[in-house]
This record gives C-alpha cells, sequence and structure tokens, in this order.
C-alpha cells in the first residue's frame, strides 16, 4: 500500500493540501486541472462574482456532467467501440494505399 503525502496544489491562485497516496497522485492533479480550468471559465464569463459561487456553479456543473453520463447520455463503451471501429477502417484505407506504391 502507498504512503499517504500531502501534496501542494494551486486552483485558481489559491494553495492548497491535500493528502494522498503516490497512486492517486497523477489522478488529484488530473482532478485540479479540470476544477481549476472550470472555475477560470466561469469567472470568465463575468457573470458569477466571488470565489466560493464560483466553485459551487463548477461543483454543480461538474456533478451534471457525472449524473449525465451515469444515467445514459454518454455511453463511454459505445465511444470506445465507434473509435475502434474508425481506427480499423484507417488501417484499412492505409493499407490498400500502401499496395498502390
Amino acid at each position: 500500500m502507498s504512503e499517504v503525502r500531502a501534496v501542494d496544489v494551486n486552483i485558481m491562485g489559491r494553495e492548497f493540501k491535500v493528502s494522498c497516496t503516490d497512486d492517486e497522485r497523477e489522478g488529484l492533479i488530473s482532478a485540479v486541472t479540470y476544477l481549476d480550468r472550470k472555475m477560470r471559465e466561469i469567472r470568465d464569463t463575468g457573470k458569477v462574482i466571488g470565489i466560493e459561487r464560483i466553485a459551487v456553479m463548477a461543483a454543480l456543473n461538474m456533478a451534471h456532467e457525472l449524473l449525465t453520463t451515469r444515467s445514459g447520455g454518454f455511453d463511454i463503451g459505445d465511444l470506445k467501440r465507434r473509435m475502434m471501429s474508425m481506427q480499423e477502417q484507417i488501417d484499412e484505407a492505409i493499407a490498400e494505399q500502401n499496395k498502390l506504391f
């Protein structure tokens, strides 16, 4: 089991210490980056003022995205199948082109 360590993160210019294991670190950094981007997008619209309100709006938007994904609004399995199919079509087209040369 990995050791729990404090990681310094920055969200909208504010520093936070968050505890996580070494295995969780990469996911934490991705989450921080995503949250920071979402909060900056909300701030930049100028419609929401105050860091707490921006954080709540970002949380609501992210919760909506998660629930939409879970409720079938987005099927990751179908996306993966479609991408594999497109990749196969691309590979076949490249193989056909290579035969011509």
